[in-house]
């Protein structure tokens, strides 16, 4: 299992061919106390970079980026019930959704997690 991160504030856990796909412990502190949450259906393609999921605070909305491509094999429904999940676990059971990966070698852009931490200090 690699946990990876985006400059968007994203992370991706890579599984074998799966990818689950969430925001920063950074992000959700920005954002504040979040009040919804809408994630992707299964079964839909996205590329890197694609806007996918949608995240509202309080404070703001914002879009959740897919930071590898694939085809979305799952959203968190759990969201639709208890958005404030993605503050209390961010980076474990506050996921937005999996993927399939089209192409595992482009998690090789992305940060890993000391990396992030790090870069997060810099902001």
């Amino acid at each position: 299992m690699s946990l990876y991160f985006t400059s968007d504030h994203e992370w991706v856990r890579v599984e074998g061919d799966t990818a689950t796909v969430g925001i920063s412990e950074h992000a959700q502190q920005a954002l504040g106390d979040i009040v919804f949450a809408e994630v992707p259906s299964s079964g839909r393609q996205v590329k890197k970079g694609d806007e996918v999921a949608v995240v509202e605070s309080v404070k703001a909305a914002s879009d959740v980026y897919a930071p590898v491509g694939g085809e979305v094999i799952e959203g968190n429904a759990a969201l639709g019930d208890d958005p404030a999940l993605i503050n209390r676990d961010p980076e474990g059971e506050g996921w937005f959704f999996k993927l399939k990966l089209a192409d595992p070698s482009e998690v090789e852009g992305l940060m890993a997690q000391d990396e992030y931490r790090e870069w997060v200090k810099t902001l």
